[in-house]
């Protein structure tokens, strides 16, 4: 009998961008009704009266398929914005309609400029698509640097991402800004504006989006039903795009990837504009209630224009930071390296997160260190 060591057989392996990518980190999950979930961005309020009716009358026909094209969807989101529908890209959730425009407009090496930090998703839907990374650090004020995004781009640059108000740190720029931008950008280079937090704007000089749309032909308009309509769970989200780039974003949609009842809940958002107004003010009301108490507890943070605050600490003081909050049965979402992001709920949330939220400034010593 052989006593040859039997060779290993090979194996199959990813390719080299997917060994390399980050995980996507979620916010923790509450695993019970009393503790504060306020690590992900998700509304706090209850789903909508009427929206709620639709998903449970559609879940009489969970055995269809739903529309491939969304088309219902994408014609009342013309309606709502006043575009064709075949300018209306539809996905799960405005990161699925990004990774489809990515994919259908990089080849291998074409190059993405963001701002970081922003979005942790964009990095790796680049690498996904075969594209290359070029992040610009944010400005000391939390903003984009739009002057070093415009110097970053390249010959191989094939699309800008924006996002604004940035997610995690909750600043927008102004239309004024964008407008200045988009002049300077080359014609042949998307712009996609990431708009997920844009309901809870109230700033001055709001960026209006279809103005620019409609002197930009290489603007993209990103935005999602998941945050200010409360449809995380359902997954739906859309782009507005010229007609062109619209239809190749489409076709690189995994079939029947929008549930029907997605679609009707997201139509029935829509339908009820002055029922979501009426949470968007709370929310925005509450925001700047616990923007003022936190500084009014030392806390140095910028004007957030979204459902979420950020501060701005070191890995030693989040880590601390997380672990107490925790221990009160607070969740909050911590970004290695850079901050905190808290998730804006109602006045008893703000009060227990202020009641039980350390003081700025904690050093760890070397015994918390390790």
């Amino acid at each position: 009998m052989s006593t040859q060591p039997i060779e290993p057989m090979p194996r199959p392996l990813l390719r080299a961008a997917v060994r390399n990518l980050p995980g996507y980190v979620p916010g923790r999950r509450a695993a019970t009704a009393d503790v504060a979930a306020l690590a992900s961005n998700e509304s706090h309020f209850d789903p909508l009266p009427s929206v709620r009716a639709k998903v449970l009358d559609g879940a009489e026909r969970v055995h269809r398929y739903p529309d491939l094209s969304c088309l219902a969807l994408r014609e009342r989101i013309g309606t709502q914005f006043g575009v064709d529908a075949d300018e209306v890209v539809v996905g799960p959730g405005s990161v699925g309609v990004l990774q489809q425009l990515l994919q259908a407009v990089l080849d291998p090496g074409d190059e993405v400029v963001y701002a970081w930090r922003s979005f942790e998703a964009y990095p790796i839907l680049t690498a996904v698509a075969g594209g290359t990374a070029v992040p610009v650090p944010l400005l000391d004020n939390e903003h984009h640097d739009l002057a070093g995004m415009l110097a970053a781009i390249g010959p191989r640059t094939r699309m800008v991402l924006l996002c604004s108000p940035n997610n995690p740190t909750g600043v927008a720029f102004t239309h004024r800004q964008l407008m200045t931008f988009l002049e300077a950008v080359p014609p042949h280079v998307i712009v996609v504006l990431d708009e997920a937090y844009i309901e809870f704007v109230t700033g001055p000089d709001r960026v209006d989006a279809f103005a620019a749309y409609q002197r930009y032909p290489n603007l993209v308009v990103l935005r999602t039903f998941s945050k200010a309509y409360g449809l995380a769970g359902l997954r739906v989200g859309y782009a507005i795009g010229h007609p062109e780039l619209a239809e190749g974003a489409r076709r690189t949609s995994l079939p029947f990837v929008v549930s029907a009842l997605a679609q009707e809940a997201a139509i029935a958002s829509l339908d009820a504009g002055d029922e979501v107004a009426t949470r968007v003010a709370e929310t925005v009301q509450e925001r700047m209630r616990l923007a003022t108490r936190l500084r009014a507890a030392g806390w140095v943070i910028p004007d957030s224009q979204a459902n979420f605050v950020w501060l701005r600490v070191s890995d030693g003081e989040s880590h601390h930071i997380v672990e107490t909050l925790a221990a009160s049965g607070i969740l909050v979402r911590a970004y290695p390296g850079d901050g905190i992001r808290i998730t804006v709920a109602d006045a008893a949330t703000t009060d227990r997160l202020v009641a039980a939220l350390p003081a700025p400034g904690f050093q760890p010593s070397a015994t918390t260190a390790a």
